[in-house]
């Protein structure tokens, strides 16, 4: 989790102006408790070109599970897909990562697609079946069980690939009017991709149990999945 963190941090210091987002204190580091172990939550937030927030968050539970959850989300006057990474560990194995460019406008960028397909694929010994909602994703998507080091440290190269390939995009892309058709029909390609990651009904029920409902609610409502125009 820590290699895949500073490797996501790194890819920060090239995108086009780069500059702090304002995040809520309560919200910035968070600690709790669950089944009797110590849960701590840090947030980190970013914007940049063409990206309206990018959020890093890491969670750990006691001395055992690990957690990352990354999300850079497109300013929906540009043609830019939402990059997705998570990760979970638990004592030394990672027992799922995922990472992804999904679209919003219906299909993936020239900017981005082109490139990504140029690319040599990588293989991984367990690839894991995507979620029901998993229509969200590109044909790009790895979602992968890593059986050993040299398959996380290919794990975190692809996902310096997924971000190198949109950091590049964000250099180029030319924003659009703000009531321009495509823009409103990427801001609800947006909305979509977050209502269907809400589904995950795991985040909502860790959340609850360590807190409570209404505090979940909140979090997952404006940090992890808001609307793009109430930022």
């Amino acid at each position: 989790m820590d290699a895949l963190a500073g490797r996501i941090r790194a890819c920060w210091s090239g995108l086009p102006e780069l500059e702090p987002l304002e995040i809520d204190p309560e919200l910035e580091a968070i600690s709790g408790s669950l089944d009797g172990e110590a849960l701590f939550i840090r947030n980190e937030l970013r914007r940049c070109r063409g990206l309206r927030k990018l959020h890093l968050e890491t969670a750990r539970l006691g001395a055992g599970l690990q957690i990352l959850h990354c999300v850079f989300f497109p300013d929906p006057r540009f043609d830019l897909p939402v990059f997705g990474a998570d990760i979970v560990a638990g004592r030394g194995v990672v027992s799922a990562a995922i990472a992804d460019l999904s679209p919003v406008g219906g299909a993936l960028p020239v900017s981005i697609a082109g490139p990504l397909a140029a690319l040599p694929p990588f293989t991984y010994s367990q690839e894991r079946e995507l979620p029901d909602w998993g229509s969200i994703f590109s044909p790009f998507v790895r979602f992968v069980r890593p059986v050993d080091g040299a398959e996380e440290s290919q794990f975190i190269e692809e996902v310096d690939r997924f971000l190198t390939v949109l950091g590049l995009a964000c250099h180029s892309a030319k924003p659009q009017a703000s009531n321009h058709p495509l823009t409103l029909a990427r801001h609800a390609g947006q909305l979509s991709y977050c209502r269907q990651q809400k589904r995950n009904d795991k985040t909502r029920r860790v959340l609850e149990k360590a807190f409570n409902p209404q505090w979940a609610d909140r979090y997952i409502e404006e940090l992890l999945f808001d609307d793009p125009l109430m930022g």
